[in-house]
Formats: structure tokens, C-alpha cells, sequence
């Protein structure tokens, strides 16, 4: 990716919907350092889909 190109980041709901769970789901995750990584944004939480990509095939590696 170009240093000057970057995907827009997603919301909670952006990645409860890729990970097919619930919003819920992933404040509690948090709580209990699990999950992809995010970062705030004034009050807001927001993932890098590339980082949100990498933290769910690291889980199909661990599975498998």
C-alpha cells in the first residue's frame, strides 16, 4: 500500500459485521484484552482492516 493511500477505518459495527458477532461481543472482548486490535479516536474506536484481517487468519493458524 502506498504511504499516501490508506482503506478507511472501520467502525465497531464494520468489524462486527466482518466477524459476523455482535457489537456487544467485541466491547467485551476488550475487556479481556482479546480481539483485533483498535485504537481511539477521541471517544471513538477504530480498526485498521488490514490489522482486523491479520488478527482472523492468525485464528485459523492457531486453530488448525
Amino acid at each position: 500500500m502506498d504511504a499516501h493511500q490508506f482503506e478507511p477505518l472501520w467502525t465497531v459495527g464494520d468489524v462486527a459485521l466482518f466477524l459476523n458477532v455482535p457489537v456487544h461481543t467485541l466491547y467485551g472482548w476488550r475487556t479481556k484484552n482479546y480481539g483485533p486490535p483498535a485504537r481511539r479516536v477521541g471517544k471513538h474506536l477504530r480498526y485498521l482492516p488490514s490489522e482486523v484481517r491479520s488478527w482472523f487468519e492468525n485464528l485459523l493458524e492457531e486453530a488448525a
